[in-house]
C-alpha cells in the first residue's frame, strides 16, 4: 500500500492586500498547487493592525475562491453589483470565470479574526464563464457529531461539511464542484480520538492543522503545518486514519485533478500564456469586468 500523505510543510508567514498579515500553506514556493487547489492561506489575529486594512479592489480571472470565516466579519462588495457580508462559521463562494472585481473589508475593528481562503481551479471550458458568487450561513452547513471506537475507547470528532460528504454519512455540504468531487469538511475535538476519513481514488488535496497536531500515516503534521494527500486506484482501499490531539482543528480538502496546464500571474489563472497576456490587457482596458 502507497502512503497518502506525501510532504508536510510549515505554512510561510506572507502580507496581501494592503497589509494583511497571513499564513500561506498552499501557494508557497515549495508547494504551489496540488491540482485544482491553488492556494490557501490562514488569516489569525486579535491586532487589527494585522487585517484592518484589508483587501482593496482587485482583480480574478479563470478560477473560484472560497472563504471560510470561523471568527469575526467580512463584508464583500464586487464590480457585478454584489455585496455580501460573512460572519463567524460562514463562507462565501466565488466564481470569477471571465473576470471580477471584488474588495474584501472586516467588518469590526477589534477582537479575532479568524479564517481561511482556498482557490479552487477552474477546467478549460469554465474559466469564461460570468462571474457569480453565494454567500452561505453557518447555519446551512452541516455538522456531524461522530464517535469512533479505537482500542475499546469510544472517542468523539466534529465534522463541518463545507463541501462533499463525509464517509457514508447522508448530509451534503452547501458548496457542489461535481465535476471535481470535491470534499472539504473542517474536523475537530475536545479529547484525542481517531477518525478515518474516506477519500475518492485518484483524488489528491490537502489538510491543513490549524490547531493542535495530527497523526496520520506515520507522519506528525503540527499546526500551521500542511501535508499533501493524494489517493490511487492502485491502492486497497482510499481512507485515512487521522489521530488527532486532544483541542485540535483540521482543514482538509480533497478532489479529483482537472490534469489541465497551469499558468498563473498573481490573480489570473488560466491555460497558456497567451491567455494571461489577455487577461492583463482586458483588466488594463477595463473589459476584464
Amino acid at each position: 500500500m502507497s502512503n497518502r500523505i506525501n510532504k508536510v510543510l510549515k505554512g510561510m508567514p506572507a502580507s496581501d492586500g494592503a497589509g494583511v498579515n497571513l499564513t500561506r500553506a498552499l501557494g508557497q514556493p515549495a508547494l504551489k498547487y496540488i491540482d485544482p487547489f491553488l492556494m490557501l492561506d490562514e488569516i489569525k489575529s486579535d491586532d487589527p493592525n494585522d487585517y484592518i486594512a484589508g483587501f482593496p479592489p482587485h482583480p480574478h480571472r479563470g478560477f473560484e475562491t472560497l472563504t471560510y470565516l470561523m471568527h469575526g466579519s467580512m463584508e464583500h462588495n464586487d464590480s457585478t453589483g454584489g455585496h455580501g457580508l460573512i460572519n463567524s462559521g460562514g463562507v462565501q463562494y466565488m466564481t470569477a470565470g471571465k473576470g471580477i472585481i471584488h474588495s474584501e473589508t472586516p467588518k469590526q475593528d477589534q477582537g479575532l479574526l479568524w479564517g481561511f481562503q482556498l482557490w479552487i481551479n477552474l477546467p478549460s471550458t469554465e474559466k469564461m464563464v460570468d462571474a457569480s458568487y453565494v454567500d452561505i450561513e453557518r447555519t446551512d452547513i452541516p455538522t456531524l457529531n461522530l464517535n469512533n471506537q479505537e482500542d475499546g475507547k469510544i472517542t468523539s470528532a466534529q465534522v463541518k461539511l463545507i463541501a462533499g460528504k463525509f464517509n457514508n454519512s447522508d448530509e451534503t455540504g452547501p458548496v457542489k464542484r461535481d465535476d471535481i468531487d470535491l470534499q472539504i469538511y473542517d474536523l475537530t475535538n475536545a479529547e484525542k480520538s481517531a477518525l478515518p476519513i474516506k477519500i475518492d481514488t485518484d483524488a489528491q488535496g490537502y489538510l491543513y492543522v490549524y490547531q493542535g497536531s495530527v497523526e496520520a500515516e506515520g507522519k506528525t503534521i503540527n499546526e500551521t503545518h500542511i501535508a499533501e494527500i493524494s489517493t490511487t486506484s492502485e491502492q486497497d482501499e482510499s481512507s485515512i486514519k487521522l489521530t488527532m490531539a486532544e483541542n485540535t482543528g483540521v482543514l482538509l480538502a480533497v478532489a479529483k485533478p482537472i490534469g489541465e496546464p497551469i499558468v498563473q500571474y498573481g490573480p489570473f489563472v488560466m491555460n497558456t500564456a497567451e491567455e494571461i497576456e489577455t487577461a492583463l490587457r482586458d483588466y488594463q482596458s477595463g473589459r476584464l469586468a
